[in-house]
């Protein structure tokens, strides 16, 4: 996974251009091949299950027979390989991935990231290897829940480590922005902590929360209204999937899940001591205005490649650090990448 100092107008040329191999149907995977096949490009995907397998083609997707059938493609294509399965099953298709296409440009779709490049050092250590997770959706599982318009307007997070490739980090770049995300550029670990704080300590506090009022019997579940549904929405998720993404987060999750533990601990303290609950609802308050005004306030740039790869990187990260995302490439970038007029 060494860096790679390329020519960069020929890079983002066959950047908007390169095939993508989609490891994995479910939710994200599913949305995945639908999207980047709206957006014209030449896209085929794979699946262990033949009942997916079978839907996919249905509706008018190009699905390989195998996993390995779509790595060789991958291969004999230059293509992008996107692996797109829970981490339970990560260490399996990245041993396929180093059989079959061992140098492909590599990429994922899962909720941690440093795990995961560990996973590709241990199994397909040849790849060139650039994370992304994006920031979206739902509940529900499996190729009947993917969407067209699952990425629109949402946040991909690319890893911007200091060994990142450039080459293949633009290549995921272009195919978060042609399935209509925003690209947020951050460091593997800053990555990790950060998700472990507003995605992952969700999932928990939602299963918590659902377990409690259910607990309540029935009366208190006739009674559940807009705010124990919105707390409780993502408890609905597959048990093991949310199992999967929190134990693959362990440390970075135990900080924050201790972070919300200290803060019920004091918020318990004071209503059985003084009854008095303002502190916290207004750090909750302010935390809650602290998102919507991030929201309206941030950043949006379009990018440009430069020659000189770990100064990119590195303004690359401090966007994100601050609040900004990509949304496009710049129109100099886009003109010098246009083919030639014969």
């Amino acid at each position: 996974m060494g860096t790679v100092e390329p020519d960069t107008s020929a890079v983002l040329a066959a950047a908007l251009t390169r095939p993508v191999c989609v490891l994995g149907l479910g939710l994200i995977g599913g949305s995945l091949l639908r999207a980047a096949t709206d957006a014209g490009r030449e896209a085929w995907g794979a699946s262990a299950s033949e009942t997916t397998i079978g839907k996919a083609r249905a509706d008018g997707y190009d699905v390989s027979d195998t996993v390995a059938d779509a790595l060789r493609r991958a291969r004999d294509a230059d293509a992008l390989v996107v692996v797109a399965v829970p981490l339970t099953s990560m260490d399996d298709v990245l041993a396929l991935v180093g059989k079959e296409a061992p140098d492909c440009r590599l990429t994922d779709v899962t909720s941690v990231k440093e795990p995961v490049r560990d996973a590709v050092e241990r199994w397909a250590p040849a790849t060139r290897f650039v994370g992304g997770h994006p920031m979206t959706g739902t509940e529900f599982s499996g190729w009947d829940a993917g969407s067209l318009q699952l990425f629109h307007d949402k946040v991909w997070v690319v890893a911007t480590d200091d060994d990142t490739d450039l080459a293949v980090w633009t290549d995921v770049v272009a195919l978060a922005l042609a399935c209509g995300a925003t690209v947020v550029p951050a460091a593997s670990d800053e990555h990790d902590v950060a998700v472990a704080r507003i995605s992952h300590l969700p999932h928990l506090l939602a299963a918590v929360l659902a377990a409690v009022g259910a607990d309540g019997g029935e009366l208190a579940l006739a009674l559940a209204a807009g705010s124990f549904a919105d707390g409780t929405r993502v408890a609905a998720t597959r048990p093991e999937l949310t199992a999967a993404m929190c134990e693959g987060n362990r440390a970075a999750l135990l900080a924050a899940l201790d972070d919300a533990l200290g803060r019920l601990g004091a918020t318990r303290g004071s209503l059985a001591s003084t009854g008095g609950l303002l502190a916290t609802l207004t750090a909750g308050h302010d935390g809650r205005r602290a998102l919507d005004d991030a929201r309206l306030d941030r950043r949006e740039v379009r990018i440009d490649l430069v020659d000189s790869p770990v100064e990119h990187l590195e303004a690359m990260r401090e966007l994100g650090r601050t609040g900004g995302r990509i949304i496009g490439w710049t129109a100099e970038a886009l003109e010098a990448a246009a083919p030639e007029e014969d």
